[in-house]
């Protein structure tokens, strides 16, 4: 009986990690394409001669700018990001590794 109720917490606490591992991903992929947009929207300025165009290139590399620093600053609140720490940031990573790896032994 003890088996089958540690069987089932270690059940949820799976759920969990996996809930917590998609959050993340959605989190890491909104942050890399943010970063994309960024350089890509200051490539095209250089690439840009009318004042016009490069007028509104800049206000959108201000707001791809404003949106990564939201999605950075959110994944630092929520313990996704350890952008200060290397050495916490790879702890982190190899946690999520070994949770991945627990769901795929499921």
């Amino acid at each position: 009986m003890a088996t089958k109720k540690s069987e089932e917490t270690t059940e949820q606490q799976l759920d969990l990690d996996v809930s917590m591992i998609d959050d993340m991903a959605i989190a890491t992929d909104l942050l890399i394409t943010s970063k994309a947009a960024v350089r890509n929207l200051a490539v095209a300025i250089t690439e840009t001669a009318t004042p016009a165009v490069k007028r509104i290139l800049r206000r959108e590399l201000d707001n791809a700018i404003d949106t990564h620093d939201k999605i950075a600053q959110y994944m630092i609140k929520n313990e996704m990001y350890h952008a200060y720490d290397l050495q916490e940031q790879m702890e982190h990573d190899i946690e999520k590794a070994d949770i991945a790896l627990n769901v795929a032994k499921k």
